[in-house]
């Protein structure tokens, strides 16, 4: 028992290096791909969140600003974020594209912009 508390970490990392050397390509491929595949759905999916959060707060800065309760730069710089946000998925297709074309992006990618 006591070689096992003092060698669980040494135990615990060969495991680990054995299990990941002994699993074939394909598999390792196809959890990349699907893990992939869902953080890009999580992003748009979060990304039409933050829209119809951010349009309520874009009208409710508008009418503060309006109404001289509120600085027109919180606004413009909601407006601004939004549409960071907004180009988010094509910049980081842009940057993440192997390919000679730089504006088609990656095929299944985060390639959605409002």
């Amino acid at each position: 028992m006591k070689f096992l508390k003092n060698n669980i970490c040494t135990i615990l990392a060969l495991t680990l290096i054995l299990s990941v050397v002994m699993m074939s390509d394909a598999s390792a491929a196809s959890v990349f791909d699907t893990a992939r595949d869902k953080l890009s759905r999580l992003f748009k999916d979060t990304k039409n969140t933050l829209f119809v959060v951010g349009g309520f707060g874009l009208i409710a800065l508008a009418f503060q600003a309006i109404f001289g309760k509120l600085k027109w730069a919180w606004f413009a710089a909601l407006a601004l974020g939004l549409a960071v946000v907004a180009a988010a998925g094509k910049i980081v297709d842009y940057a993440a594209s192997d390919t000679g074309d730089k504006t088609t992006g990656i095929t299944g990618g985060m390639s959605d912009t409002y």
